[in-house]
């Protein structure tokens, strides 16, 4: 079975404007004679690949830590696109997935330097999907994406940001985009990973 990683190494990843960047810091090395080597680090919990839950836009949504894993763990499709995603090309992307396996529909991953349209988010939202994943640190327009965060987290679709599907094909897999258990937060990292079937 093939294992592709879609996660970005977290001390060198990309960051949303204005987000804090992870810090690593070295607390034990083995090197200065201490018993072991010890590592701790300080970071947004949307930096890097990572996951967003309702809570992240809508006030009284579901926390990460109330999310069913359910959502991010099952089957998947990738698909590529480059540009806007319009009204037109989600209903597209979600004819093709549904012909391919009605699962893998519910779960949406995009390559390539997608930008999620209000319209195009109407029609994921109206599908009830499970999740959407982009390579970008944000679904929609990079210096206005509140519109379409409501949209899609309003609808309880899970958002995977952050990903990186530079050596996948486009069609079905397993996703496993479990995120850490953070009780009460708007998002957190993952390490999110697709297997071929």
């Amino acid at each position: 079975m093939k294992i592709y990683d879609i996660t970005q190494e977290l001390f060198t990843c990309s960051v949303y404007p204005g987000d804090p960047s992870p810090e690593r810091q070295v607390k034990l090395r083995i090197a200065d004679g201490a018993v072991c080597n010890l590592t701790a680090f300080q970071m947004c919990a949307h930096n890097g690949t990572h996951v967003d839950a309702p809570y992240h836009f809508v006030d009284g949504g579901k926390t990460i830590d109330q999310v069913a894993l359910e959502r991010f763990i099952g089957s998947a499709y990738v698909t590529e696109h480059q540009g806007d995603i319009t009204a037109a090309d989600a209903e597209a992307i979600l004819a093709k997935a549904r012909s391919l396996d009605m699962e893998a529909a519910k779960r949406i991953l995009v390559k390539g330097p997608a930008v999620m349209t209000e319209e195009a988010a109407k029609v994921f939202a109206g599908a009830g999907i499970l999740l959407f994943g982009n390579e970008s640190q944000t679904v929609g327009p990079l210096d206005a994406p509140m519109n379409v965060h409501l949209i899609m987290l309003g609808a309880e679709i899970v958002l995977l940001e952050g990903i990186r599907l530079g050596e996948v094909e486009e069609g079905i897999y397993l996703l496993n985009a479990a995120p850490l258990n953070l009780g009460g937060s708007d998002g957190a990292p993952c390490r999110a990973v697709l297997m071929e079937l």
